[in-house]
């Protein structure tokens, strides 16, 4: 593996992926248009880093950011569930339009493996637990239709043309640089960053559905693994720690790390929103030699500090 292209590299996960690859020594390009993603993410990295500003629903930026490259990291994606149930059709021409533009230009290219970031909202609200991989997936929202449809593409891509494809279904994925203040933010930096200010953190429900949060390290090592173990074509693997945790209990862990007492603020659930997240990772050991090394009660440590010492 020479050269690698990181599409959202100068978002949270892909800012995190690059970092990793450069401190091994590879030679990476980043395409970002840079609607969510950040210039600040990649500003103090070092080693052979391209910033290509553009978009994967471009196929003429998409051609030129490939070309050379030995491994696709596909990060780049409209994100979050309510924002898809507001926005479908962004959601759409983006994670599936995009994802489809980004294979093309890789079989074109002569890519070897192109890693795809996945999600676990395809299992959708399914009752059992934990979630694995040989399960019939049952979609809730746009967001979590267009990011399957994403497997689908990678898988038939390998099967039809050879592109060696592997699809990582990522659970509640958290850690440093994961941006706190869009309406649309993920859980922990909400909760964090308005707790460091004394405000309550807003959970949309009552705080007993529950979520398989994965420390962004464990994330990293799982990408790094995809574009590197042999023999890889369409499999589809969960990424998370296989441990269970409520949105009551979070905020519990950051009120002691605080030292502090705040209650929740509890607002109507939203459309969209499964009950309970886990994941069974057997298949990502099998598959992959994954494990998760950093587990929840670390990582929210590791998180809180961060936030602490940037505050937004």
């Amino acid at each position: 593996m020479n050269t690698c292209l990181v599409t959202g590299g100068a978002g949270f996960i892909g800012s995190h992926v690059v970092r990793r690859l450069l401190a091994e020594g590879y030679r990476v390009r980043v395409l970002d248009d840079l609607s969510t993603g950040r210039r600040a993410n990649l500003a103090d990295v070092g080693g052979e880093l391209e910033l290509i500003e553009g978009d994967i629903c471009n196929p003429d930026a998409v051609a030129r950011a490939v070309r050379g490259a030995d491994v696709v990291f596909h990060l780049a994606a409209r994100a979050s569930v309510p924002r898809s149930v507001e926005q479908p059709r962004q959601s759409h021409d983006i994670n599936v339009n995009g994802t489809f533009n980004m294979l093309m230009a890789a079989r074109d290219a002569g890519v070897r493996r192109f890693v795809y970031s996945a999600s676990s909202s395809a299992y959708g609200d399914t009752p059992v637990l934990p979630k694995r991989e040989d399960m019939a997936p049952l979609p809730l929202s746009p967001y979590a239709v267009s990011k399957l449809v994403g497997e689908y593409y990678c898988r038939v891509f390998s099967e039809v043309y050879g592109l060696e494809t592997v699809s990582l279904r990522y659970f509640n994925v958290f850690g440093p640089r994961q941006d706190p203040n869009s309406q649309y933010a993920a859980v922990i930096p909400a909760f964090v960053t308005r707790m460091c200010r004394g405000e309550a953190p807003i959970i949309f429900g009552d705080g007993e559905q529950s979520r398989d949060f994965c420390f962004i390290d464990n994330v990293v090592d799982a990408n790094l693994r995809g574009a590197t173990v042999p023999n890889l074509r369409g499999e589809v693997v969960n990424i998370a720690c296989g441990e269970r945790t409520t949105l009551n209990h979070v905020v519990q862990v950051v009120n002691r790390a605080l030292g502090v007492n705040i209650s929740p603020e509890y607002r109507d659930a939203r459309a969209g929103d499964v009950r309970h997240s886990l994941a069974d990772v057997t298949e990502a050991a099998r598959v992959l030699g994954y494990e998760p090394r950093v587990r929840f009660a670390e990582g929210l440590e590791r998180a809180i500090e961060w936030y602490r010492c940037n505050p937004s």
